[in-house]
């Protein structure tokens, strides 16, 4: 059951019995509708989607987190793994002085 189905029936705070008792009580009307299971395939695939999903996820934190702390230094390029690619080159290019500066 969906818990958006269920949430009508929480006569009060949200606690464990009170969700117990609002699921109880969402079961036994007529016209509930329930989720349909997922077979193991099913959740293999949704599985690997979340899991590449966070991998974009951090892949693009850690861009920015690497092209924010090179702008502290003025190195600044386009946004996106092309731009990043640039700026890694440039960045290679300038090692040497980058390092007298710290």
């Amino acid at each position: 059951m969906p818990p958006a189905y269920v949430k009508p029936y929480v006569k009060r705070g949200k606690t464990d019995a009170a969700d117990a008792e609002a699921i109880c009580e969402a079961v036994t009307r007529p016209t509930m509708r329930f989720v349909a299971i997922k077979s193991e395939d099913q959740q293999a695939v949704l599985m690997l989607h979340k899991a590449r999903e966070l991998l974009v996820r951090q892949k693009t934190m850690l861009t920015n987190a690497i092209r924010a702390h090179l702008a502290e230094f003025g190195l600044v390029a386009a946004q996106g793994p092309g731009g990043l690619s640039a700026l890694l080159a440039v960045f290679d290019a300038h090692r040497e002085q980058l390092r007298s500066m710290v």
